[in-house]
Formats: C-alpha cells, structure tokens, sequence
C-alpha cells in the first residue's frame, strides 16, 4: 500500500506560480511511474504530467513550457511546478502512482491522492 498526500495547492493570480508536492508513504523508487492529473469543475479528471523512475517525463500539449515534473527520491516526493499559470489551469490536482509500469505517461494508476484545489484568478 502507498499513501500519497498533495500540498502546495491555493490561489494565485495569472501570470504567477506553485509549486505542488506529493509525499509518499513509502520509497518512490518502488512505486514506478507517479503522476499529476487535474479536474476542472464539471469536467473529467485529465493527465497533466508523468515522469518515470529513470526522470523520462510526459506532459499534456495545453501545458508543455509551463509546468515541470520532478520528483526526489531521498524525500519521497513528487513535485510539479507550475509557472505562467492561467485561468484554465484551475481546478483539483491529484497526484497518482502506478505499482506496475515504469513508462511514460503513465498508465493505470492504482494509488491515489485526496488532491489540492488550485485556483487561478484572471
């Protein structure tokens, strides 16, 4: 089992910048590809950034340029940094992890986060 707990969310104007983290409960060097996903209000869940345990990294087309994946693996942790963020960016980010696949992005995850709500004013 892995426990995964996002912080960093909040509310931030366009133009600015977060960065998100995501601890786990166990090494991250055991849990093979982690990733973010955002759900905007009304909207599904959708995969914003994956990266593997060797740092191959895949991002969604709306946010290549913008936002970074990196994750330390002495702290356990995932992070995404967010720059230039925009109004559309908004919504509750989830950090995910798939047990099972080490490739990019990331396939089916099976642990989740609770999520960090990020909301991005114009």
């Amino acid at each position: 089992q892995v426990q995964l707990v996002e912080s960093g969310g909040g509310l931030v104007q366009a133009g600015g910048s977060l960065r998100l983290s995501c601890a786990a409960s166990r090494s991250i060097l055991s849990i093979n590809t982690m990733g973010w996903y955002r759900q905007a209000p009304g909207k599904q869940r959708e995969l914003v950034a994956s990266i593997t345990n060797s740092g191959i990294t895949n991002y969604a087309d709306s946010v290549k340029g913008r936002l970074t994946i990196s994750r330390d693996s002495a702290k356990n942790t995932v992070y995404l940094q967010m720059n230039n963020l925009k109004p559309e960016n908004t919504g509750v980010y989830y950090c995910a992890a798939d047990s099972f696949y080490d490739v990019c992005p990331i396939p089916d995850p099976n642990y989740w986060g609770q999520g960090t709500q990020v909301t991005v004013s114009s």
